[in-house]
């Protein structure tokens, strides 16, 4: 039956077999001897992108919605806003569908400005990823544009603008694939969005990143002696954390939000003691890193970025901007507070869980670090359903991560990416190769590195992933099959360093 597809199907299904047999297909034979002819690039409008996605397991059923970007009033922990998100409000729909659903989005551009969405994780279509200059033409102010794909496979992900500083807004939600046949066992299932906040409130992004663009001359990595992170303007001195090896942040939030609350009205999920809530923690965050976990009780991680791993039972997990956990939470009775502290930044968001007894904890009372066995997605083991198999690289790219906050000249191997020229300095690959990719971090902060349309393997028994933490100072190898084929984006996914410069192309060649 078309409906009855798991995971492991799906991860089973030749899509790399597909790609190569389908691009061999359209290919012209070569002519015996040499040729001086450049190789050509694999575009979006390629038929070959129409014929992989053809290849996908389908359900045969559609999920179709509606998003409306836009500018709207809110309050936003008790301070009142202007801002941008999706449908009037700080919290977009979290859409859900299951492995091989088509999902049909429509987006109704009401902003003043083009605007795009990034499906945040997919191995989707490429010309539905949603970067403008690479993969289609930005959404122009007025009008309307439909994002039709395959959902490709289960797990926790989410979406959000590609253009410039608009993720720094509100213009992100969750994306939930449910697995056909799930055998994770849980009652209730908890979506979860981070962010860090400014916009209306302080600044707006734009004039944040006009400010740091400046420079920070050698303020840049100041120690203060142990007296914490300090403001100057809109940027962060001194903050710093040893998990992620030095400098956590250079950007100064005034709030933390936990699905878009601050801690004067946190988000209350209501449970009943022994219950299991599945917990979907994404990290939608510009500049932040979040330590997620429950004072005095330990949680069991099951999956990140949307992949099964080896189930780990800590005392807390840090997530860069982009990544996703879920785990398991077995419920107490009273008030259950899980924290978000912004690591390295001396604050926090939090949410409840509340089985209807006893009465709320004050924010004031919560501990301000949590202790123990604390880990991030990058040090956990895959599950043996998604494990890559074992093979040779057929290639292998060295993505050094260069610049600093002195020039505030971020860059990949030197050079800051080019919208205007996305091809120079890309990262050629083939369909069916395996792709070893060794990033190699040059700089004094630490990077969650994001690979588009692709998942890869870290290190030869890692988490399946997309997007990584590469601290500074350190080489950290990934490992992904060329099954894809297209123009695909990869960056760090700290909103001021990507647009600074931190971006690059895997791009596949005929």
């Amino acid at each position: 039956m078309p409906d009855q597809l798991n995971r492991r199907t799906f991860m089973g299904l030749s899509v790399a077999t597909a790609a190569a047999a389908a691009l061999s297909a359209c290919s012209p034979t070569k002519p015996a001897g040499p040729t001086t002819a450049p190789p050509t690039r694999i575009m979006p409008t390629d038929p070959l992108i129409a014929q992989v996605e053809s290849a996908r397991a389908s359900t045969g059923k559609t999920i179709a919605e509606s998003l409306t970007p836009g500018s709207f009033s809110t309050t936003i922990a008790g301070k009142k806003a202007t801002t941008w998100g999706y449908n009037g409000s700080l919290v977009a729909p979290t859409l859900r569908g299951r492995a091989g659903d088509l999902l049909d989005v429509t987006v109704g551009n009401q902003l003043d400005e083009p605007t795009s969405i990034h499906w945040h994780g997919l191995a989707l279509r490429n010309n539905a990823d949603g970067v403008p200059g690479l993969t289609q033409e930005a959404i122009a102010a007025g009008k309307d544009y439909r994002y039709t794909f395959t959902l490709p496979h289960p797990g926790t992900y989410w979406y959000h603008s590609h253009v410039e500083m608009q993720r720094e807004r509100a213009l992100y939600g969750a994306l939930v694939i449910e697995d056909p046949k799930e055998t994770l066992e849980y009652d209730k299932d908890w979506v979860i969005v981070l962010d860090d906040w400014l916009d209306g409130v302080t600044a707006t992004p734009e004039e944040v990143l006009k400010e740091v663009s400046k420079g920070m001359g050698d303020m840049g990595g100041m120690d203060h002696g142990g007296g914490g992170p300090m403001k100057m303007g809109n940027m962060l001195m001194g903050a710093t954390s040893d998990f992620l090896g030095g400098d956590a942040g250079d950007i100064a939030y005034p709030l933390h939000l936990f699905n878009g609350r601050g801690p004067d009205d946190p988000d209350t999920l209501k449970a009943k003691t022994g219950d299991r809530i599945r917990l979907r923690v994404i990290n939608a965050a510009g500049d932040t890193a979040y330590r997620v976990g429950i004072p005095g009780q330990r949680l069991t991680l099951t999956h990140t970025d949307g992949f099964p791993i080896k189930h780990e039972d800590v005392d807390a997990v840090v997530l860069g901007m982009g990544e996703r956990i879920d785990a398991i939470l077995v419920v107490e009775d009273g008030y259950t507070p899980l924290l978000a502290l912004a690591e390295g930044k001396g604050q926090m968001a939090y949410g409840l869980v509340s089985t209807g007894t006893g009465t709320p904890p004050a924010a004031g009372k919560f501990p301000q670090e949590l202790a123990g066995r604390v880990v991030d997605g990058g040090q956990l083991t895959a599950d043996p359903s998604v494990k890559l198999e074992m093979k040779t690289p057929d290639r292998t790219h060295e993505v050094r991560l260069t610049g600093g906050m002195a020039k505030y000249d971020w860059g990949i191997n030197g050079h800051r990416y080019d919208m205007a020229n996305p091809y120079e300095n890309a990262f050629d690959i083939s369909a069916g190769e395996r792709v070893e990719v060794k990033f190699v971090n040059e700089t004094e902060m630490w990077h969650p590195m994001h690979i588009h349309g692709h998942t890869f393997q870290v290190g030869n028994v890692g988490a399946r992933k997309d997007t990584v933490i590469v601290r500074p100072g350190h080489t950290l190898t990934v490992y992904f099959d060329a099954d894809n084929p297209g123009q695909w984006l990869m960056h760090c996914h700290n909103a001021y360093h990507a647009e600074r410069g931190m971006m690059g192309v895997f791009s596949y060649l005929n």
